[in-house]
């Protein structure tokens, strides 16, 4: 009888930590807290996730992060948001981000009102897989890989894609998914949902596994609320923005049922400079009721007088060597009047480096619109450079400028 007794003992005993087990794993990791997670912020107290936060990779990683953010909070992203608050009067409910990589915080820093953002880029999506089931030691690793990914981005405020790539197909989690997951987690927001999305070349959305037909653009769209509780969505797509990629594609055609919006323009390798990009260039320059922008974004020659007014801030010194022939003497005129600015970003990443326009749409007042055909290019700019102030001095570039880089896009 005993014996029987303690059978049975066992068997419930066994029973009971296999219903444990099975509950545990039936139990849903979550976008909101695996993006808390990989950002070093503690998940929710029933999250399986919990018990890796006891992993001292895990508690280096959130210490390391909650330093670099706080660090990054004080030195640019409170300031642009002030910025912002004084010189944007009426932003409208969409930013456009092109070429931003999976650059959610300056989206977000410069148009925090924003319930629409649409950021696009050519890197893929990629994913983020079930972090509870990685491998002996792949917690460490995919940290340390998000970690490397995102040092350029926190010391000189724009990414390296060569880099970024790099890291993050040398583990498990890959692509932008990732970067966008811990973004959203140090700005504060609650990850509701992140579902795939693909655009047919009408402009159409597809949502999980439907299928949108060939010249598809893939990516991401992910609902957040954020700190007050109003909900929200990111859209990253991956897709080529050069005329011949945005023609073939129906990106632009999406982006036109969000319009008009805000658009943000920062160390895109003066990529609009180019002929080759004449037709998102347009775009923008259509579709925007304000643009802030660096001097890699749109040469200034293409901004009408009858329709914009231009607000410029900072010092401009010209492109860095890695772009020669890209000094604009309009933009150098225009700056002699700049207001002063007390944050940095672009290519030029200290403050007193830093060039930043504000473009305001006029109201319509009858004139012709922009022609979105036109392909013309301004004069080819002179090659001289202004002399740097004497209060700023030649300084060496990091390790990184001197890195082959071929024809990949810099990503702020």
């Amino acid at each position: 009888m005993n014996m029987l007794h303690s059978l049975r003992t066992a068997t419930l005993a066994t029973v009971m930590l296999l219903a444990a087990v099975a509950g545990v794993h039936a139990q849903t990791v979550t976008a909101d807290d695996t993006a808390k997670f990989l950002a070093g912020i503690m998940p929710s107290v029933d999250s399986p996730l919990q018990p890796l936060t006891n992993d001292p990779a895990w508690q280096r990683h959130a210490k390391f992060f909650d330093t670099a953010f706080a660090q990054l909070e004080q030195r640019q992203l409170s300031r642009i948001r002030a910025w912002a608050d004084t010189n944007l009067a009426a932003p409208k409910p969409t930013m456009f981000y092109m070429f931003s990589g999976p650059d959610f915080l300056y989206a977000n820093a410069f148009y925090s009102k924003a319930s629409t953002y649409v950021l696009s880029a050519l890197e893929p999506v990629g994913s983020v897989p079930d972090l509870t089931r990685l491998p002996r030691g792949g917690i460490a690793s995919a940290l340390y890989n998000v970690e490397r990914s995102l040092s350029s981005i926190l010391s000189f405020s724009f990414f390296i894609t060569k880099q970024m790539k790099t890291d993050l197909q040398a583990g498990q989690i890959s692509g932008t998914l990732p970067i966008l997951y811990v973004f959203l987690a140090r700005s504060g927001m609650t990850i509701r949902s992140a579902t795939p999305i693909s655009l047919d070349d009408k402009g159409a959305a597809y949502f999980a596994s439907e299928n949108p037909g060939p010249n598809a653009v893939r990516g991401v769209r992910i609902i957040f609320a954020g700190p007050e509780g109003q909900e929200k969505t990111l859209y990253y797509f991956s897709t080529d923005l050069s005329n011949s990629g945005v023609r073939a594609s129906g990106f632009l055609k999406f982006c036109e049922t969000l319009a008009p919006g805000n658009s943000l323009i920062k160390s895109a390798s003066y990529l609009l400079h180019s002929g080759n990009f004449t037709t998102v260039r347009n775009f923008l320059l259509n579709n925007s009721a304000t643009i802030i922008q660096d001097d890699s974004g749109i040469p200034l020659a293409y901004y009408s007088t009858r329709k914009w007014r231009l607000f410029p801030f900072g010092r401009y010194l010209g492109p860095i060597d890695e772009f020669p022939g890209r000094y604009q003497e309009s933009y150098a005129a225009l700056f002699q009047r700049a207001q002063p600015i007390d944050f940095g970003i672009g290519y030029r990443w200290r403050t007193p480096e830093t060039n930043v326009l504000l473009a305001v749409r006029l109201p319509d007042d009858g004139s012709p619109a922009i022609d979105a055909t036109a392909s013309a290019e301004p004069p080819p700019p002179r090659p001289r450079r202004p002399r740097p102030p004497a209060d700023i001095g030649p300084r060496p570039l990091p390790d990184f400028w001197s890195q082959p880089r071929g024809g990949f896009f810099f990503w702020r």
